[in-house]
């Protein structure tokens, strides 16, 4: 049984223990906490107290508050860049800012990952592309599907830290990256380029696979500058 926590550095001792038990259970990001009361039981507190580390974590995106469900995992624990709590307003140069970073990062994302993903990995990564299929109509749910396809191509290309760049860099300018969605307008374009990508990826095409998708994001901050400029 879990020791009764000194006063000192108390706040910072219970966040420790709550990463601990993230870890030590092998919870992945979606998986939901215990409650806070048994929380609190288990590592010996109050129960303010408690909130107030859930709230320090999900300001710093390891876990999110879901009002009337409860605490979820958010954020894999290994990442080594963690989101800025504090973001400033969406504006024009944050959204090219944004563009241009993906355009220098992914090319080689996508490159190394038709030398690297296993064929289950490129299963994975064709479902993210038929779940996106299926939501055209619908932002929300493409939006989500959409970065999903990045996130995991950034994963099967078999570096940890650009992963965790890219996963970040999407995260922060989440604003961002809806509001270039509706700026771009060409869902059926958008995914097709996805989809060639893929079979780049999925063909262990290389060279091909970084040129579509310079191509498909120098496409993107083209039309979306346009559009801003507008």
């Amino acid at each position: 049984m879990s020791q009764p926590i000194a006063r000192r550095r108390l706040l910072d001792e219970v966040t420790e223990r709550i990463l601990a038990h993230i870890r030590d259970e092998g919870l992945r990001p979606g998986d939901r906490l215990p409650s806070n009361r048994a929380l609190s039981e288990r590592f010996v507190v109050a129960t303010p107290t408690l909130r107030e580390a859930l709230r320090r974590l999900e300001a710093t995106g390891a876990v999110e508050l879901r009002h009337g469900s409860g605490v979820y995992v958010r954020a894999d624990l290994a990442r080594m860049i963690m989101v800025n709590p504090n973001r400033l307003r969406l504006d024009r140069s944050a959204i090219l800012d944004l563009l241009e970073a993906r355009e220098l990062i992914e090319p080689h994302i996508a490159e190394a990952a038709a030398r690297n993903a296993t064929d289950a990995q490129l299963d994975e990564l064709a479902a993210s592309l038929d779940a996106a299929g299926a939501a055209l109509a619908e932002d929300s749910a493409l939006h989500t599907a959409n970065m999903n396809f990045h996130r995991i191509l950034a994963r099967l290309a078999g570096n940890g830290a650009l992963a965790q760049v890219l996963d970040s860099l999407i995260e922060l300018h989440d604003e961002e990256q809806r509001h270039i969605l509706a700026l771009y307008g060409d869902r059926d374009h958008d995914h097709q380029a996805h989809r060639a990508i893929l079979t780049a990826v999925r063909g262990r095409h290389p060279r091909k696979a970084r040129r579509l998708m310079t191509e498909h994001l120098r496409d993107v901050r083209e039309v979306v500058t346009r559009a801003l400029d507008q």
